[in-house]
């Protein structure tokens, strides 16, 4: 790996040189084994370890084939399917490999005793199949998650409607929390030239995701003016969504669960903060029995902050512990989208304040290449910003999988691949300079 990791560090290195490269055998990766998909059985959620089951191991490299590439990862990071792969919840992602494996002869390389997992990279292109024509080798790229067929009709109007639509590095193999990556050439993006690989790195999921539930018309469609209420406002999820709603025109109401993490919102430039750890809001009376009283308690104190309108646009992704509340508390005709579902899938809510109100509940999922594409250009521009807040190695994937399951971190965790370290990458000094307060106080949230 280091006659690639040289080439790339190199400013002389041609794409021709790139393309000359001797690729190796195999390569460092993260995975889980299929052999211990059991290994957690009778324990918590919570007491499940991903430490315990994610692996540093030497993978062979998979073949090409056509419409794809062969991607030097200089960074990635972790999303929360790779802590729902490490715990094999809400089921083991072995299913997803062995029912694409059935697809074609070509899918059947996914179908692994192991998954090397990861939905996100900063890289450059080694090498692309047959019918590869945007992309060539030394490209430096990020990559989206979107992995289509496009075989069938339903796909063309909107890629994530495929049926054959698949999340890569989560239900595909090969993914990015690795040394090297095979991905789609229609999931590769330019990497933005101001940022360094692992800043580059963080955005891809959850920015293409927050970007398609609350900015695009297959989402809330939101406009200037709108009222957003944000879980998790400061997460890596939320921290995208506050900024697009700063950016976009809108006011963002942003619900966190600490005085630091309120903070953190203040920094991105929202004004509207609700606290619900020191304001004590408890949705739910037991496991069974959610607490009107304290939805009223909550809309109340939204209308403070937004000069007694109620909620345009509700960005759900807690799931079952808030939805009942995010129902509630959106406006007469308002929208509510929904993703995740972090806290648990079996949403329950009073439908009287759904249909009577007519309110609409909008099922939002990744999003298409159109979507990532106009996100990560957002990024380019410096409209946007990466949220990041500790940098792993790889070999602490483990770690750092543990933290996000657990909660213990701040916007998006990354991982140095082939990076030696961090703060390389970076082509854009005078852009970098202009956005640099910025990027500095996104990277210190």
């Amino acid at each position: 790996m280091k006659e690639i990791l040289d080439a790339i560090q190199s400013p002389d290195t041609t794409s021709a040189d790139f393309a000359a490269l001797p690729l190796p055998e195999s390569y460092r990766a993260m995975t889980v084994h299929k052999d211990e998909t059991e290994m957690f059985a009778g324990l918590t959620t919570r007491e499940k370890d991903p430490r315990k089951s994610l692996h540093l191991d030497e993978v062979p490299l998979p073949a090409l084939g056509p419409g794809e590439a062969l991607v030097a990862v200089m960074a990635s990071s972790v999303n929360y399917n790779s802590v729902w792969t490490s715990i094999f919840e809400p089921l083991s992602t072995f299913g997803f490999l062995e029912r694409y494996g059935r697809l074609s002869e070509l899918t059947r390389r996914h179908d692994l005793p192991y998954h090397i997992i990861g939905s996100d990279l900063a890289g450059v292109v080694l090498r692309t199949g047959p019918g590869v024509n945007a992309w060539t080798p030394g490209d430096e790229v990020v990559a989206h998650c979107l992995s289509v067929e496009l075989e069938s009709s339903d796909g063309h109007n909107d890629t994530m409607l495929d049926p054959e639509q698949r999340i890569w590095g989560f239900e595909t193999n090969f993914g990015g929390l690795a040394e090297i990556a095979l991905v789609k050439s229609n999931q590769l993006m330019p990497k933005p030239r101001h940022l360094s690989w692992e800043e580059a790195a963080a955005p891809g999921l959850v920015n293409s995701t927050a970007y398609r539930q609350l900015v695009s018309r297959n989402g809330a469609a939101m406009k200037q003016g709108d009222n957003v209420l944000i879980w998790g406002a400061s997460g890596g999820l939320g921290s995208y969504a506050t900024q697009f709603a700063l950016a976009g025109g809108a006011n963002p109401v942003c619900v966190v669960s600490s005085p630091q993490k309120a903070e953190i919102c203040r920094s991105m430039g929202a004004e509207a903060i609700i606290d619900r750890s020191a304001e004590g809001y408890r949705f739910w009376k037991d496991e069974r029995t959610q607490d009107p009283k304290e939805w009223k308690r909550f809309g109340k104190r939204i209308r403070e902050f937004t000069g007694g309108e109620d909620i345009d646009i509700v960005f759900e992704h807690p799931g079952r512990e808030t939805f009942g509340a995010s129902v509630f508390v959106t406006r007469k005709g308002g929208t509510i989208t929904t993703c995740a579902s972090t806290s648990g899938y079996l949403h329950e809510y009073d439908n009287r304040y759904l249909w009577m109100s007519l309110k609409r509940i909008i099922g939002s999922h990744f999003a298409n290449y159109r979507e990532a594409w106009e996100a990560n250009r957002l990024i380019a521009k410096g409209r946007i910003h990466p949220t990041l807040s500790k940098v792993y190695p790889l070999e602490d994937t483990g770690q750092a999988a543990h933290d996000v399951h657990r909660n213990a971190h701040q916007g998006k965790v990354g991982v140095l691949c082939l990076a030696p370290e961090e703060g390389l990458g970076v082509h854009d000094g005078e852009m970098r300079a202009k956005h640099l307060d910025a990027i500095n106080r996104f990277r210190n949230i």
